[in-house]
């Protein structure tokens, strides 16, 4: 076990060292996030539901999007994506909530938003046809905020349709090595699957994770420390203290966002982002 972790971890750092990734200039950007909160009841590994985190994570990625007038970049955004995502029927959608409270407060077009649990076919068939839309004048960023089953299936129809050279300019951003390798099912795939299948034309990079959960001034998560985050709380616009709202939802009451930190990254090039930084972003308005 511990020469598979090693040869995995060897492999992206070789990927991610040596892929040329693009810095990112206002071009097309596409997100698929989890965050179910329906019990996946058939699931036999720990965790019967998704991360909490991205149901304030998500509101938080799409105010810094907003904030620098990239609504119309956001031209995928899939949620609830811990496959095979059932629908939510018995619990609150939390993500839907703040992805729709996000749309309203911000005005992103609402028909590239797609929840997997209802609508998943739909999802990967739009997602598909974004990757098949990039060349080297028209790239794609993905920021991989969930498990990579979800791009994996959407990469399949890419390649099973003839447009495998499509994949060469489309750029994948991570940093969790969770998200990279979580299975829910025998048959579902990692990071490195997703790019195998691609014949390496994906481009790929992991920044550092951004969960510090010891320092509460490094990265974008506090654990159970919500004081540096007093500011969003308090915010005297109403539009951006509900991001404070939509993270207070935690089931475990920690104060994490960590997978905004992507989107903080791809905006500003800087993967040191913190509860201050966040606060400058973001500044009086969005």
């Amino acid at each position: 076990m511990k020469s598979l972790f090693l040869f995995t971890t060897l492999f992206y750092f070789s990927l991610s060292s040596s892929a040329q990734f693009l810095t990112y200039n206002q071009n097309r950007i596409a997100c698929s996030a989890d965050g179910n909160a329906q019990p996946d009841l058939e699931y036999t590994g720990k965790y019967n539901y998704a991360d909490p985190d991205d149901w304030g994570a998500t509101p938080a990625a799409l105010a810094m999007l907003a904030k620098k007038k990239l609504q119309n970049k956001l031209v995928h955004f899939s949620y609830n994506n811990f496959m095979p995502s059932p629908p939510h029927t018995t619990v609150r959608n939390y993500m839907k909530e703040g992805v729709n409270g996000a749309i309203e407060r911000w005005n992103f077009n609402s028909s590239v938003f797609f929840d997997v649990g209802t609508h998943k076919e739909k999802a990967i068939k739009h997602l598909q046809k974004e990757l098949e839309k990039s060349t080297k004048n028209n790239p794609l960023f993905f920021i991989n905020m969930g498990p990579s089953e979800f791009l994996y299936q959407a990469v399949q129809k890419t390649v099973s349709n003839g447009n495998i050279n499509c994949l060469s300019h489309v750029y994948i951003l991570s940093h969790s090595n969770y998200n990279d390798h979580h299975l829910r099912r025998p048959n579902h795939h990692s990071i490195e699957q997703v790019i195998e299948l691609s014949k390496n034309r994906l481009a790929f990079k992991r920044i550092k994770d951004q969960n510090n959960k010891n320092n509460p001034n490094e990265g974008w998560s506090s654990n159970h420390n919500w004081s540096p985050w007093d500011w969003l709380k308090n915010h005297p616009n109403p539009d951006i203290a509900w991001i404070w709202k939509c993270m207070r939802k935690h089931k475990e009451d920690r104060a994490d966002i960590s997978d905004a930190g992507m989107i903080y990254y791809l905006l500003t090039n800087d993967e040191d982002g913190n509860p201050q930084k966040f606060k400058s972003f973001l500044g009086d308005e969005i």
